[in-house]
C-alpha cells in the first residue's frame, strides 16, 4: 500500500510509525509545510494511561517519550489569596518540539519518507499514485475544507480568548491561577514539560479581553500586561511567545470545537484534529490524535477488509471514544466560559468544582486519587450544612427549608404509578409510599396529585379535590411520619392539554379509547395530532383553576404534608402558559415571558398565602424545551426561577422537556443537572437536580460541586425502595436511620459490601 500523509504533527508521524510497525512493506510519504524544528505549541500533557498505550503500541519510541516526561501528581488552584492542592492525578508533560523530534527520528528509522517545507496539495487529483491520503494537517485542514460538504463539518468557535505562552518558570504542580482585576477575571493554566520550561496559557472571556485593551495591543504589550497580572505566579520569569509572526490581537485564539459527521471521502481519511478537536483544558487533543493513529494503522492491517470497509471500521471503532472525550471537553470548556457562576464559592468548593468539571472525575474517583482532599471537602460541606463537621458523604449532610429540616439531601422523586380509583389513593399507595418513607431518603414526593377530576392525566391518577381524598392521603402521611425520617411533599398539578389519556403502561400521552373528558390549556394547541384540541382558557376558567389549587393546598395542610410543590413543567396546564410552543395568546397572558408567567405566578402566590408560612414550597419547571429559541431556553429558565422565588418559592425543582411532542432532548447521565447548576449559580437560588441520576457518585458529585442543593432519584427508587439505606451501607455511613426490624439485614449488607470492596481492590 502506498500512503500519503499530509501534516507532520503527532497524528501524522505516529500513524506512519504505527503503520510501518504493522506492515514494513508499505510506502509512506509524509508532507509537512514547515521545517522539522518548527512548532507553534509548547508542552503537551498526557495521563499515565496514555503512556501505557504508547508503550504497548511501540515500546521503542514509547520508552524514549516516557523517560523524558516531566511527571507530577499535584494540582494547585490559586484563588483569592489561597492555594488549594489536590494530589494523585498522574500527569506527564513533554515539550511539543521534543515530542516531534522523537517521532521524526523513529519514523525515519522505520523507512518513512519525510518531506519538510513541502506545501501539500489540497486536491485529491494530485495524488494519483497513492492508495490512501491521510489528512493530518490539523484543525485548519486545507484538504478537509476543500471537500467539506462530504464530511459534514461542524465548527463551533468557543467564546473565550487565550494566548499559549511558554515560560522558564518551572511549576511543581499543574497550576490554575485565577486573578481578579477591575476589568474582570483572568486565569492561567500552567504546567512544566521539561527541566527548564513550562506552558503558561492565559485565558479570559472576550469582554474582559476588550476592557483590558488586548484588542489594541501589540504582542510585546500583551506579554508585558500578562506578566504584570501573573507576577506572583511567574516570580520574575518572562512569558515567551512562539507566534511572533502574528500581529498582536491575532495571537489570541478562540478554540474551534470540530465535529465531522463522516471521516472519509473516497480514499481520503481525516486524522486527529482534522476530524475532531478537544479543548486544551482537558489536555486530550494529542491523546486523541495518537490513539486515532494507532487505531487506523490497526484497522488497515487487518486481513480481509477492503480499504473502504477499513475506513468505515476505523470511524466506527473510534467514534464513541472520541465522542466521550469531546463531551468531557465540552463540559470543561463551558465551566471556564461560565466561571462567574462559581466565583462566589469558597476556595475548597471552587477547587472541587474545577476538578470535577468534565464529569470524568467523580467523587469516589477523586477520593481514590486524594482521600485527604475529599475528607477536607466533606468536613467543610457538613459543617456548612449545619452538621458536626464530620467527613460525611455530601448526600448525607442535613438541609433545611424554612422550618423543615431534612436528614439528608436525597429525594424520592415524584413518579406516576396510575393506581388510584376515581382519584382516591388506597392500600397500594400506602405500601408504595410507606416503604419508600422507610428507605432512608430525606424527602419523599407524591406523584402529581390533581386538583380536579378533569385535571387528571389518566383515570389512574390521584387527586385531592375532596375531603375524603385528603383523609386517605393523611393515612399515608401519618404512616410515613411514624416509621421514617423522611419529610413528605405533596406535588399538585393539572394535566391541561395532556389530560384524558391512558395509564403509562398502555402508552404515554395516548388518548383514551372511550370515556374522555374535556380538556383546556392556555391555547387551542393539541399535544399531538392524535390528542384532543384543548379549549383556550377564559378568565373564569383561570379563576376556577386557581381556586382549585388553593383548595387542594388547604387539604394538603389537613393531610399533614410537610411541603407542597406546584407542577409547572412537562407541558401540563401551567407549563402550557410558560412555553411559547403552546401559548399563542394575544392577551396579557401571552407573548413575553413576563406575560406567560403571569397566570402560573398568580396560582403560586394564592397557594403560598394558603400554605403555612413555616412550611416550604417548591415549583417544578421545565428548564429547556429542547426546541432551541422556539421554546423555553436555559437562560429563560433562570428568569423563571427568579420569578417563582420572588413569589415565595423556597426550592426550584429543575426538570426539562416533555413540553412538546417533537422535541429533541439530549440524553445522558445527569443530563438535566446543568440546568440546575445554571439556575442555582446564576440566580443564587436553591435547586433540586433530577434526570438520570442513579448512583451515589452522581449524587455526591452534584452536591459537593454546588450544582444543586438536593438530588432527586426516580427510577432507582422504583427498583429499590431502600436505595438510600443501601447507599449508606455501600459508603460505610452509619448515620442514617434504619428501621429496627431491618437493622440485622442492613448490618449484614454493610459487612458484605465492605468485604466485596476489599476483595475487589
Amino acid at each position: 500500500m502506498k500512503i500519503a500523509v499530509l501534516g507532520g504533527g503527532p497524528a501524522g508521524l505516529y500513524f506512519a510509525i504505527s503503520m510501518k510497525l504493522r506492515d514494513a512493506a508499505c510506502e509512506i510519504d509524509l508532507y509537512e509545510r514547515n521545517k522539522p524544528d518548527d512548532t507553534f505549541g509548547w508542552g503537551v500533557v498526557f495521563s499515565d494511561q496514555t503512556v501505557d498505550n504508547l508503550m504497548t503500541n511501540d515500546p521503542v519510541s514509547g520508552a524514549v517519550i516516557r523517560d523524558e516526561f516531566a511527571h507530577w501528581d499535584d494540582i494547585d488552584v490559586h484563588i483569592r489569596g489561597e492555594c488549594i492542592r489536590s494530589s494523585g492525578h498522574g500527569f506527564i508533560g513533554i515539550g511539543r518540539k521534543r515530542l516531534l523530534e522523537i517521532l521524526q527520528e523513529r519514523a525515519r528509522g522505520l523507512g518513512v519518507n519525510l518531506h519538510f517545507e513541502h506545501e501539500a496539495s489540497s486536491d485529491l487529483g494530485d495524488y494519483p499514485g497513492y492508495d490512501l491520503v491521510i489528512a493530518a494537517d490539523g484543525a485548519n485542514s486545507r484538504i478537509r475544507s476543500r471537500y467539506e460538504e462530504h464530511f459534514g463539518v461542524d465548527i463551533d468557535r468557543r467564546r473565550n480568548k487565550y494566548f499559549w505562552f511558554g515560560t522558564p518558570r518551572t511549576f511543581e504542580a499543574f497550576t490554575f491561577a485565577f486573578e481578579e482585576l477591575p476589568e474582570g477575571w483572568v486565569w492561567a493554566h500552567a504546567y512544566r514539560f521539561d527541566e527548564d520550561c513550562s506552558t503558561f496559557i492565559v485565558e479570559m472571556d472576550p469582554d474582559t479581553w476588550e476592557r483590558l485593551g488586548f484588542d489594541r495591543m501589540s504582542q510585546a504589550e500583551a506579554i508585558q500586561k500578562c506578566e504584570e497580572i501573573f507576577a506572583d505566579q511567574l516570580e520574575g520569569a518572562p512569558l515567551l511567545s512562539n507566534a511572533t509572526h502574528l500581529k498582536g490581537p491575532e495571537a489570541w485564539l478562540q478554540f474551534p470545537r470540530i465535529i465531522c459527521e463522516k471521516w472519509h471521502y473516497r480514499n481520503l481519511i481525516l486524522l486527529g484534529d482534522a476530524a475532531h478537536t478537544a479543548h486544551f483544558s482537558i489536555g486530550s487533543g494529542t491523546k486523541l490524535a495518537l490513539e486515532d493513529a494507532i487505531k487506523l494503522a490497526e484497522v488497515l492491517a487487518r486481513q480481509g477488509l477492503s480499504l473502504a470497509d477499513a475506513l468505515e471500521e476505523y470511524r466506527a471503532e473510534r467514534h464513541l471514544e472520541v465522542l466521550k472525550l469531546q463531551n468531557s471537553a465540552r463540559n470543561s470548556t463551558e465551566w471556564f466560559e461560565t466561571l462567574d457562576r462559581y466565583l462566589a464559592f469558597e476556595p475548597i468548593q471552587f477547587t472541587y468544582s474545577l476538578l470535577t468539571r468534565s464529569q470524568r472525575v467523580s467523587h469516589e474517583n477523586l477520593r481514590l486519587r486524594d482521600p485527604d482532599f475529599v475528607a477536607r471537602l466533606e468536613q467543610w460541606f457538613d459543617a456548612r450544612a449545619g452538621g458536626e463537621g464530620d467527613a460525611v458523604p455530601p448526600m448525607f449532610a442535613p438541609f433545611r427549608l424554612r422550618e423543615m429540616g431534612l436528614a439528608n439531601r436525597i429525594t424520592v422523586s415524584p413518579m406516576a404509578i396510575y393506581m388510584a380509583e376515581e382519584g382516591m389513593v388506597g392500600d397500594y399507595h400506602l405500601v408504595h409510599y410507606g416503604e419508600r418513607a422507610k428507605g432512608g431518603a430525606g424527602l419523599l414526593y407524591t406523584e402529581m396529585t390533581c386538583v380536579s377530576p378533569e385535571g387528571r392525566i389518566t383515570p389512574g391518577c390521584p387527586g385531592i379535590w375532596s375531603d375524603e381524598q385528603a383523609a386517605a392521603w393523611k393515612r399515608i402521611v401519618d404512616f410515613a411520619h411514624a416509621h421514617g425520617d423522611a419529610k413528605f411533599c405533596l406535588q399538585l398539578g393539572h394535566s391541561g392539554p395532556k389530560g384524558s389519556t391512558r395509564v403509562g403502561w398502555e402508552g404515554y400521552d395516548v388518548p383514551l379509547e372511550d370515556g374522555n373528558w374535556p380538556i383546556m390549556a392556555s391555547s387551542d394547541v393539541p399535544w399531538s395530532p392524535d390528542n384532543q384540541v384543548p379549549r383556550p382558557m377564559s378568565r373564569a376558567d383561570m379563576d376556577s383553576v386557581r381556586d382549585q389549587f388553593v383548595a387542594a393546598t388547604r387539604r394538603g395542610v389537613d393531610a399533614g404534608f410537610d411541603m407542597i410543590e406546584l407542577h409547572a413543567a412537562h407541558g401540563y396546564l401551567l407549563s402550557s402558559f410558560i412555553t411559547p410552543l403552546h401559548n399563542k395568546r394575544t392577551d396579557e397572558y401571552g407573548g413575553s415571558l413576563e406575560n406567560r408567567l403571569r397566570f402560573p405566578l398568580e396560582v403560586f402566590a394564592a397557594m403560598r398565602e394558603a400554605w403555612p408560612a413555616d412550611r416550604p414550597m417548591s415549583v417544578r419547571i421545565s428548564a429547556n424545551d429542547w426546541m432551541g429559541d422556539q421554546g423555553v431556553t436555559p437562560d429563560e429558565a433562570v428568569e423563571i426561577g427568579r420569578a417563582f422565588a420572588a413569589a415565595g418559592a423556597d426550592l426550584i425543582d429543575v426538570s426539562a422537556g416533555q413540553t412538546w411532542a417533537d422535541c429533541k432532548p439530549v440524553y445522558g447521565r445527569m443530563f438535566q443537572t446543568p440546568f440546575s447548576d445554571q439556575i442555582r449559580n446564576e440566580a443564587r437560588l436553591t435547586t433540586m437536580a433530577v434526570g438520570n441520576i442513579f448512583e451515589t457518585d452522581h449524587a455526591n458529585s452534584i452536591l459537593a460541586a454546588g450544582r444543586a442543593d438536593l438530588v432527586a432519584l426516580a427510577r432507582p427508587h422504583l427498583a429499590d425502595p431502600h436505595w438510600t439505606l443501601r447507599a449508606a451501607a455501600e459508603l460505610g455511613y452509619d448515620g442514617v436511620r434504619v428501621p429496627r426490624p431491618y437493622r440485622a439485614g442492613h448490618e449484614q449488607l454493610r459487612r458484605n459490601l465492605k468485604r466485596a470492596a476489599e476483595m475487589a481492590s
